[in-house]
């Protein structure tokens, strides 16, 4: 079983983004963890976006919520931010960079 490390670097704080049918994107963060872990308080669709100007979309990823999910972050070298949408009801968005060991 692999284990997450959260970053406790504050450029890698936890960062949270209100969502409703109009989707909520967390702030950017620098290049450089392996990982993010995310929840939602309600059912959403999330995607890792290269920018905070990108947002989720029903065709997203579904994650349930109240469950915390950790995604790989792809090494594309740019800043990335994580995005939702709701499925049924609005909420709020966390995220917090990982690294996996």
């Amino acid at each position: 079983m692999e284990l997450l490390n959260p970053l406790t670097d504050l450029q890698f704080a936890a960062k949270s983004a209100s969502y409703s049918g109009t989707a909520g994107t967390t702030g950017n963060w620098p290049p450089g963890p392996q990982g993010v872990l995310v929840w939602c308080t309600t059912d959403a669709y999330i995607q890792i976006v290269s920018d905070s100007t990108a947002s989720a979309t029903v065709s997203d990823t579904p994650l349930p919520g109240g469950t915390p999910v950790p995604f790989k972050i792809p090494n594309t070298g740019v800043p990335w931010a994580v995005s939702a949408v709701q499925i049924g009801a609005a909420g709020i968005v966390y995220a917090k960079p990982i690294n996996i060991n």
